[in-house]
C-alpha cells in the first residue's frame, strides 16, 4: 500500500514557535515510561513529581496523568530557552508531528501545517523514521494517578 509519506517528510521545529508547546489548552498524557525517565532526571519522587507538575484528567473511572499548564497554556517545563526537560521529554512531544492522526492522510498533515511552520521544512525524515516514531506511540497507555503514587 502506499503511503504519502513513502519518500519521507520534511519538518524541522522553527525557532521561537512554541505552539504545541504553548497558547492553546490541552493534554500531555505521560506513560509510566515518561514518568520514570522525567523523575529519574529530575532527581525527585514520584509524589513530588505529581504534586509539582502533573495534573489529574478524569476519564471513566479512572485520573490519566498529564503535565500541568501555566494559567497562559504554557507547558509547565517550558521556559524562554525551550523545553528545560528536552531530553527527558515524554513520547507525546518526542514524537511530534509524527502522530497516527496526523500522517492518516495528506489533508491532515496539510492542515496541521497551517498552525505547525516545522511541517515541510528542514530535516528530511524517512518513511523508516516516520515508522519508528508511529511505532514508540503505538499501545502506548497514559499512566493512572493511584498506580503512578506507588512507584
Amino acid at each position: 500500500m502506499s503511503l504519502f509519506y513513502d519518500k519521507g517528510l520534511r519538518f524541522t521545529c522553527q525557532s521561537g514557535c512554541r505552539y504545541c508547546c504553548a497558547v492553546e489548552p490541552g493534554f500531555v498524557f505521560l506513560s509510566y515510561s515518561d514518568i520514570e525517565k522525567l523523575i529519574k532526571h529530575l532527581q525527585i519522587s514520584s509524589k513530588q513529581f505529581l504534586e509539582e507538575y502533573c495534573r489529574k484528567v478524569p476519564f471513566g473511572s479512572f485520573d490519566y496523568v498529564s503535565l500541568n499548564e501555566r494559567p497562559n497554556h504554557d507547558c509547565i517545563f517550558l521556559n524562554e530557552k525551550g523545553c528545560s526537560v528536552y531530553q527527558a521529554r515524554p513520547v507525546q512531544c518526542l514524537t511530534y508531528p509524527f502522530w497516527a492522526t496526523v500522517l492518516d492522510s495528506k489533508k491532515s498533515w496539510e492542515e496541521e501545517k497551517k498552525w505547525c511552520p516545522g511541517i515541510d521544512v528542514g530535516t528530511l525524515h524517512t518513511k523508516k523514521e516516520i515508522e519508528n516514531y508511529l511505532e514508540m506511540r503505538r499501545g502506548v497507555e497514559p499512566a493512572i494517578w493511584d498506580k503512578v503514587l506507588n512507584f
